[in-house]
């Protein structure tokens, strides 16, 4: 019998439930500090490294309320992705897009990418009003979550291609820090709300 290879991907594979990636992200807007594949690291990060920790908080998120079974759990669950996904966008948009669209180089990809928040807002707007119970809400939750997939592969490997070759390496870190503190007060004032 010939022997099998698994291939892994290229980055840490997350799988954490919904409270273990609120306490992931909430330790990591703290700090900055920031995981790897290679462990912790206490450096300066980039917009990069920021985006990607959300990104994999989002994919947990989502993998996590596709698995849930209607109740107070999958509310709960639905509550935390749609407030990772407004702030994750919100600082996103704030300080990455309004630069990639002030160059000719990155201004398709920065229109693409909006366009798709807008499609994914209007998918979580969807949910809020639709029973979490029903088939509508699992249809419409399984649409957020390809439009989701394919946004976060599309923007990791076309659009911080893009864009890094469009900011300077001390853009790539200011614009880090511009959107940690802008994602922290957006998800306080999501919580809050």
């Amino acid at each position: 019998m010939a022997s099998r290879r698994f291939c892994h991907p290229p980055w840490p594979t997350l799988t954490l439930g919904g409270s273990e990636a609120k306490d992931l992200a909430a330790r990591a807007i703290e700090t900055s500090i920031f995981v790897t594949s290679r462990g912790i690291r206490h450096m300066s990060e980039t917009i990069f490294e920021a985006l990607r920790e959300s990104h994999k908080i989002q994919r947990s998120l989502m993998r996590s309320l596709m698995l849930s079974d209607p109740g107070e759990h999958r509310v709960h669950m639905f509550t935390e992705l749609r407030i990772e996904l407004a702030a994750h966008e919100a600082a996103e948009e704030r300080y990455l897009y309004v630069d990639i669209l002030m160059d000719d180089r990155g201004l398709h990809s920065a229109r693409d990418a909006l366009s798709d928040h807008h499609k994914m807002d209007k998918l979580v707007e969807k949910l809020q009003t639709t029973d979490h119970k029903g088939r509508g809400w699992t249809s419409t939750l399984q649409k957020l979550s390809k439009a989701l997939h394919d946004h976060l592969r599309e923007e990791e490997k076309i659009f911080f291609q893009v864009s890094g070759k469009i900011l300077s390496e001390t853009q790539k870190t200011s614009l880090a820090k511009k959107y940690r503190k802008n994602y922290r007060e957006m998800r306080a004032k999501l919580m809050a709300a």
